[in-house]
């Protein structure tokens, strides 16, 4: 259990602003579009439950109630007051200085770079204000957009955890794990 208390921040960077999730209509909607968008569905397994507004309000209570309880900082991408995904930094462990990174892009951010800069800008902090010294980001393989996100903002691949997830299907797949820490060079 974390004793720490997340203090929810923004985070302005790169032509972006991170803030934290808030439940408000805008911001329900874009939780909604992003569960529901097939290609977050695809990749991304823990959104694997059919969208619907009952499970878009309890991702933004988990988002709200991770911030108290320590162990899950997540935050919504905008630019220009747009919600355009989301990042964030989950699984923390205080004690061994370790998390895992997440982010998923609506389409109309996909292949812009919004991913990276949000990455980028949640990693830095996470070693800077968290005090963080590794964090970890896992990806099905097969995720190439994903893992060219992971590698621009130095996360070395360290391996593959072997049928890791479930897909949509029921398919056991195989997971790229990537990691960066503290004391890397910044890319």
């Amino acid at each position: 259990m974390n004793e720490v208390v997340l203090r929810p921040v923004e985070l302005e960077a790169y032509g972006l602003l991170l803030r934290p999730w808030e439940e408000t209509p805008g911001d329900l909607d874009a939780a909604l579009r992003g569960l529901g968008d097939p290609d977050v569905r695809r990749w991304n397994t823990a959104h694997a439950a059919e969208p619907d507004e009952d499970g878009a309000r309890g991702f933004l209570r988990r988002r709200r109630d991770g911030w108290a309880a320590g162990d899950l900082a997540s935050f919504a991408v905008t630019e220009a007051g747009v919600v355009l995904g989301q990042t964030g930094i989950g699984m923390i462990d205080h004690a061994m200085r370790g998390a895992r990174v997440s982010y998923w892009m609506l389409p109309e951010a996909r292949g812009r770079g919004v991913a990276t800069r949000a990455l980028e800008t949640v990693t830095r902090w996470a070693f800077r204000d968290l005090g963080l010294h590794r964090l970890e980001l896992g990806h099905a393989v097969g995720n190439e957009p994903s893992c060219g996100v992971a590698r621009r903002c130095g996360y070395v691949l360290e391996g593959v955890l072997r049928e890791a997830v479930v897909d949509l299907s029921g398919t056991l797949r195989d997971v790229h794990l990537h990691s960066r820490l503290a004391s890397d060079p910044r890319p």
